[in-house]
């Protein structure tokens, strides 16, 4: 069964998009912790993180160290965290978020309700800045 980010990978969902390669896929998440929460997610559709094989989960880390660089230059924080849950969504996805405490990846915290343009704005920014890496 098709997920919600497949449909997302192949258009049929908007998304504001980050980056994406043959393998691998990174867009804004629509429900925000922080300005430049991203989600990054391999096209091949895997529930379970752990279950991609070895070449495929460090593929999907390199490209979100990647896409972490770009984030941290462009949004003011301290670090990018790194979180893996994987129950809302049956499809392995990484959460980059940028940060400045432990609490800010707390996932019941209340989400940011940003605009199509704010988000809109800040997908471009981030892409423009992986054009520099």
């Amino acid at each position: 069964m098709s997920t919600i980010f497949n449909k997302i990978i192949t258009g049929e969902i908007p998304s504001y998009k980050i980056a994406e390669n043959e393998d691998f896929f990174a867009f804004l998440d629509i429900r925000p912790l922080a300005k430049g929460h991203t989600l990054v997610i391999p096209k091949k559709e895997t529930d379970y993180i752990f279950d991609l094989q070895d070449a495929e989960l460090s593929g999907l880390i390199l490209f979100a160290k990647y896409v972490a660089h770009a984030i941290k230059k462009v949004i003011p924080c301290t670090k990018i965290g790194l979180c893996v849950i994987g129950i809302e969504v049956a499809h392995a996805h990484i959460h980059l978020v940028p940060i400045n405490a432990v609490s800010d990846l707390n996932f019941s915290n209340p989400k940011l309700e940003l605009t199509s343009e704010e988000m809109h704005d800040i997908a471009y920014s981030i892409r423009k800045e992986l054009e520099n890496l």
